[in-house]
């Protein structure tokens, strides 16, 4: 199991979680060991290019960014522009709403 197991599993019961994602494949949105928010994704809820999730691809776990849209399969990346593949939104455990106190702006 990947590092993110204990959040996907709190995510997947419906709870919101936090914690300081390691690494800086993100720099530029999130730094590493910056406080991130995340909420579960609801089951009707569409995402966007450039929501930032934490999901499942190829057995890894990821705080990620939405990169591309295929109905219900997302292309996942970081913000170096490393493509990390498609998934099926059933691989989506959730979606950033803060980075360190500050909110995500979200599309609608």
């Amino acid at each position: 199991m990947g590092w993110a197991r204990f959040y996907i599993e709190k995510l997947t019961q419906g709870e919101t979680v936090a914690f300081r994602p390691r690494g800086h494949s993100m720099k530029g949105k999130i730094a590493s060991g910056q406080l991130v928010k995340v909420r579960p994704i609801g089951a009707c809820e569409e995402l966007s290019i450039d929501d930032i999730v934490l999901c499942r691809v190829r057995g890894n776990d990821y705080l990620h960014l939405v990169t591309a849209t295929d109905k219900d399969r997302y292309q996942i990346g970081n913000n170096r522009g490393f493509i990390n593949g498609w998934i099926h939104k059933s691989k989506v455990f959730g979606l950033c709403i803060e980075i360190e106190g500050k909110a995500v702006k979200l599309k609608t």
